[in-house]
């Protein structure tokens, strides 16, 4: 039994990081290059959930993972295309603007989409049922592991994979990160770093229009997704290093962990755990895992 308690924790957790991975992924991009904090990330996520929603209600519904994913990505697009529009009358404002502000600003554009998604959607809770193949478990000895918590895994795993592969191995990722060191000295080498920016937001916003998409089945939709998950991806991207993908993503496995261990231990106090993890890294490094000093 022992063996059993200790593969579901791990499933949990993982199931949790990989979950709360695909929220931050796009935040961290678009901070990484822009340093802009963009504390509306939520409820682009929200929105994204819940276009994921509206459109497999519109089509009558699906049971294929093809589908599900045809879903996610109409979300990652409708989101992508949002974020655009945030680009050009709210991002382009805040740069060079004191942090504070920047906070209060897109706070303020966070407290829009709840109440756009309200307008929208209403106050009704909904909820999805994951694609057929994708639904149930499989039992390793003792261990029950559902099915849909692979496939989040799988799809954090995969989006981590991507993101590095594009940022490090191709030109263009290369010089999303030129730019975000030194924009100064792309646009003396004739970069058109204007392009670059909105092109990184397009894709940082596509990012939580997808996982909104992909963690549809995950959770009950409601106005108030869009705080629940926020908390957790800003905790995630200041424990692994503000801007780093990479240390988002062990950032989330280990706080995940800490996390899932924490309620086994103390079910009485959930969320205790995290924040308290979250402080004891802080005051050890400062920095965050894969941060660097400034």
């Amino acid at each position: 039994m022992l063996l059993a308690d200790i593969a579901t924790l791990l499933v949990n957790s993982l199931t949790w990081a990989m979950a709360t991975f695909l929220v931050a992924a796009g935040l961290t991009l678009v901070f990484g290059t822009l340093h802009i904090l963009n504390f509306s990330h939520g409820g682009f996520f929200m929105i994204g959930a819940y276009g994921a929603y509206s459109l497999a209600q519109a089509l009558g519904g699906g049971s294929s993972v093809a589908f599900y994913l045809f879903g996610s990505l109409v979300a990652g697009v409708f989101v992508a295309l949002l974020g655009l529009v945030v680009d050009r009358l709210v991002l382009r404002r805040l740069a060079g603007v004191e942090d504070a502000y920047v906070l209060i600003a897109t706070y303020a554009l966070l407290l829009v989409c709840e109440g756009a998604t309200k307008l929208v959607w209403g106050l009704n809770y909904h909820s999805v049922m994951p694609p057929a193949a994708l639904d149930g478990a499989w039992l390793l000895g003792d261990a029950v592991v559902p099915r849909f918590s692979l496939f989040i895994i799988g799809a954090g795993i995969v989006v981590f994979v991507v993101l590095e592969v594009f940022l490090n191995r191709t030109g263009p990722g290369r010089l999303v990160k030129a730019i975000a060191v030194d924009p100064w000295m792309a646009r003396l080498l004739g970069v058109n770093v204007r392009w670059v920016y909105t092109a990184t937001v397009a894709i940082g916003f596509a990012l939580a229009g997808l996982a909104g998409g992909l963690l549809l089945a995950n959770q009950t939709l409601s106005p108030t997704l869009a705080s629940a998950f926020v908390i957790q991806a800003f905790g995630v991207i200041i424990i692994g290093g503000m801007g780093s993908i990479s240390g988002a993503f062990f950032g989330s496995i280990l706080l995940g962990l800490i996390d899932a261990v924490g309620q086994w231990l103390l079910p009485g106090l959930p969320g205790l755990p995290f924040f308290v993890a979250m402080t004891l890294i802080l005051l050890v490094r400062p920095q965050g895992l894969m941060g660097k000093r400034h």
